[in-house]
């Protein structure tokens, strides 16, 4: 028996030679693009005005073509949380301060939530930060006064530099969070040089050694003792000027350190 060749037809003879003729095509196309990046990026390299030239452009059109999604991102760069979000004696607060101070409640609702993590974290009371935002700017971000201190917690920005340059430098002193942070951390160095908060928010504010601070530490200290009110649900008047400090509180503010007053009070009291 005799076995046959087999014989390509014409049509598979035709396939073939347009497969490897497209093979030839694009391996000479991607060789030829090679080049062409070759000869460009050469001239580019040898001309500098060409290169910024080119990356200008290049810019610019990116820029135009995706200029919507720096506006999608607008509400993630905003400082201000849904209210909702927070406890419910957080949520006091921030409705009592946004009232009181005339700011929306979901801006003071992110400084409330940071206030209580900072707190937390330097072990620090969070009514006492928010306290001295409030005396200290009106929860005002953009705030300056006459010597150069600036923003919610009215830190000054030449004398702390350093504490800044994790947060992108001195401008960082107008982003809310980034100067309720740097502030609360002067503060609690403060507190902690003094050895009490009336002496810490003394020299926080620049009376030093001097100890005249016109009343700050006990302005301060009377919101403190507002908010912490309000925290626990009382009722407290927007315009209240009354410090409603007991004697036992305010003889802790001066010297925290010591144990916890309340046994010898209730003693006295018997």
């Amino acid at each position: 028996m005799v076995n046959r060749i087999k014989r390509p037809n014409g049509f598979s003879i035709f396939i073939n030679d347009v497969f490897s003729g497209l093979l030839l095509l694009c391996h000479n196309a991607f060789a030829l693009l090679g080049v062409l990046v070759l000869a460009v990026s050469l001239l580019l390299l040898l001309n500098p005005q060409y290169l910024d030239a080119t990356e200008t452009a290049l810019l610019t059109w990116l820029s135009a073509k995706y200029e919507y999604l720096d506006d999608l991102d607008a509400a993630e760069r905003a400082t201000a949380i849904d209210p909702s979000t927070l406890s419910s004696k957080q949520i006091q607060i921030a409705n009592w301060l946004s009232q009181k101070y005339h700011v929306a409640p979901e801006p003071l609702s992110a400084l409330v939530e940071e206030a209580y993590q900072q707190g937390s974290a330097l072990k620090l009371d969070p009514t006492l930060i928010l306290a001295v935002m409030a005396i200290e700017s009106n929860f005002n971000p953009y705030a300056q006064s006459n010597v150069g201190a600036q923003g919610l917690m009215q830190v000054m920005t030449k004398i702390h530099k350093t504490k800044y340059k994790q947060y992108g430098g001195d401008l960082a002193a107008f982003d809310p969070i980034s100067n309720l942070r740097v502030g609360a951390k002067v503060l609690k160095e403060c507190i902690d040089l003094k050895g009490s908060v009336e002496g810490g928010l003394k020299f926080y504010v620049g009376a030093g050694n001097s100890g005249d601070d016109g009343g700050y530490a006990d302005k301060v200290l009377a919101e403190q003792n507002r908010i912490n009110k309000v925290a626990s649900g009382k009722s407290v008047a927007f315009n209240s000027n009354e410090s409603g400090l007991s004697l036992q509180q305010k003889i802790e503010s001066y010297l925290p350190n010591l144990p916890n007053l309340s046994n010898f009070f209730k003693g006295n009291e018997d």
